[in-house]
């Protein structure tokens, strides 16, 4: 039994033939997808709720895919998307990779593609290597010393323990992206059962009030549902 969480996909499609079909579609491939048919829409939904990647149809009612993407990068929202058109004009595609599209469909296509290059995606995204010859890790005014297992901020240092250090810094490493529960408890802990969960629970907790000393930045370790944690930075 696949006991892996299922990627969130949110589809803005206006066509609502098609757009039903390319989610079932997507579903019958193991997402859990959400068909939004309003550019305006789409963003109230993304406000929200938390999705693993995007997929923009460029002509759409009150808000077009380009200025849905726009808003989202403006907002500082990252996660990856690709966009959908019938428009072939190469101005379009220049405009699209300029607002951090990665990639860019013309249709009709084959469904089979789209889901290829969704994997293809989100596996890059999730590809975070963490530096095992750095041991000065940095998150807003806070430095962490994994050698020392100190966090530092404006020259006053505070003990960590070694789980406490090593768990700060994988979620520095993974910065805005997810860091899965299963990974930290398999590389800290070296199990992942229901005592271990508690366990991280308890130093995830101590980690968030060390990171409230930083006044000038709002740094915040997101719980996200099922899957782990997101550390970001709000300055």
């Amino acid at each position: 039994m696949d006991t892996q969480p299922r990627k969130k996909i949110l589809l803005v499609e206006d066509d609502p033939n098609f757009g039903m079909v390319l989610k079932a579609f997507l579903e019958i491939k193991k997402f859990d997808v959400t068909l939004c048919k309003d550019g305006g829409k789409a963003l109230i939904i993304v406000k929200n709720q938390l999705f693993d990647f995007f997929i923009l149809d460029v002509m759409l009612p009150n808000k077009d895919g380009f200025s849905i993407a726009k808003e989202l990068k403006d907002k500082g929202i990252k996660t990856p998307f690709i966009f959908l058109t019938a428009r072939i004009m190469k101005e379009d595609k220049v405009k699209g990779f300029e607002l951090g599209a990665l990639d860019y469909l013309e249709k009709p296509f084959d469904p089979d593609i789209l889901y290829l290059k969704i994997q293809a995606l989100l596996g890059k995204q999730s590809e975070v290597v963490l530096d095992d010859e750095s041991t000065i890790y940095e998150i807003g005014n806070f430095k962490l010393d994994v050698v020392k297992r100190v966090l530092v901020l404006n020259d006053i240092e505070t003990k960590l323990t070694y789980k406490e250090s090593e768990l700060l810094k994988m979620l520095i490493a993974f910065k805005d992206n997810i860091l899965l529960r299963s990974q930290a408890l398999s590389e800290i802990w070296g199990d992942d059962n229901y005592f271990t969960t508690k366990s991280m629970d308890v130093y995830i907790t101590k980690l968030r009030k060390y990171l409230k000393s930083d006044k000038e930045n709002k740094i915040e370790i997101q719980n996200i549902h099922g899957k782990g944690f997101r550390l970001i930075l709000n300055e």
